[in-house]
C-alpha cells in the first residue's frame, strides 16, 4: 500500500467534514484508487488459492441516517471478497485505516438455520476448538472473536464444556496489521498468507454448513 493512502485518511480524520472533503476530491480519488488497486491484487492472488465470489470494495461515505455519529465518511478503505456459494462458505476482510489495519476471516452474520447448525456441531464435537487451538490459527490470529449471548442459547445446556463456543453469534478471526506492515513491500503476498493461514477454519465451517448431523450432504 502507499503512503499516499495513509496520509489521505490521516487528513480525513481530522478533517471529517464535507467542505473538507469536497476541497479535497482529487487527494482522495488518488488514494482510492490506490487502495482499489492493492486490493484488486490481493483479490486475483486469492482467485488463485480459493474459490471466491466478485470483489467489493466498500464506498467511503456513511450512512447516517440512523447513527449517532454524524460524521459523513468512513476513515479507513475497505475490500471484501467471499467464498463462492453454494459449494464454499465464509469470507475475507480487509480494514486499512492508519493506526487500525486488519485483517478478518470468518462468518459476520451467519442466518439464523446456519447458526444453529454450527452450534448443534460445536454441541457434538471438539473440531472446531482443535483447529483454533493449533499452533498455526493461534500464532497468526490468537483467539476466535465476534459477538455472542450472556448467555446459552435456548436449547443448549449453559454448563457444556464449549459453551463459550456455542453462544458466539459471529465467528471471527482477525489479525492486527501495522502501519508498516500496511506499507512493506510485500504487504499484498503477505496479506493472501494470512488469509489462506485461516482455510483450516474456513473448510470446517463449510463442511459443517453443508452436511447434516449424520455428516450427510444437504
Amino acid at each position: 500500500m502507499e503512503k499516499e493512502v495513509l496520509d489521505f485518511l490521516n487528513q480525513l480524520r481530522q478533517n471529517n467534514n464535507r467542505e473538507w472533503f469536497a476541497e479535497n476530491k482529487a487527494m482522495f480519488e488518488t488514494a482510492k484508487n490506490k487502495a482499489h488497486t492493492v486490493f484488486q491484487d490481493i483479490y486475483e492472488q486469492l482467485r488463485k488459492v480459493d474459490e471466491v465470489a466478485p470483489l467489493k470494495k466498500y464506498r467511503i461515505y456513511r450512512d447516517i441516517r440512523f447513527s449517532a455519529d454524524k460524521t459523513p465518511y468512513k476513515n479507513h478503505f475497505s475490500m471484501f471478497a467471499g467464498r463462492l456459494k453454494p459449494n464454499y462458505r465464509g469470507g475475507y476482510y480487509l480494514h486499512i485505516e492508519p493506526g487500525n489495519s486488519f485483517i478478518g476471516v470468518g462468518f459476520f452474520g451467519p442466518e439464523k438455520d446456519d447458526l444453529l447448525r454450527i452450534r448443534k456441531e460445536i454441541e457434538l464435537d471438539n473440531e472446531l476448538q482443535q483447529i483454533l487451538e493449533s499452533k498455526e490459527i493461534k500464532k497468526v490470529f490468537g483467539k476466535l472473536e465476534g459477538e455472542e449471548l450472556k448467555t446459552a442459547p435456548k436449547g443448549f445446556d449453559k454448563n457444556h464444556v464449549r459453551i463459550h463456543l456455542i453462544r458466539k453469534k459471529q465467528f471471527l478471526l482477525t489479525h492486527q496489521l501495522s502501519d508498516k506492515e500496511v506499507l512493506s513491500i510485500d504487504f499484498k503476498e503477505k496479506a493472501v498468507e494470512i488469509f489462506h493461514t485461516a482455510r483450516p477454519f474456513l473448510d470446517y465451517m463449510t463442511d459443517v454448513l453443508l452436511t447434516n448431523l449424520n455428516g450427510e450432504k444437504v
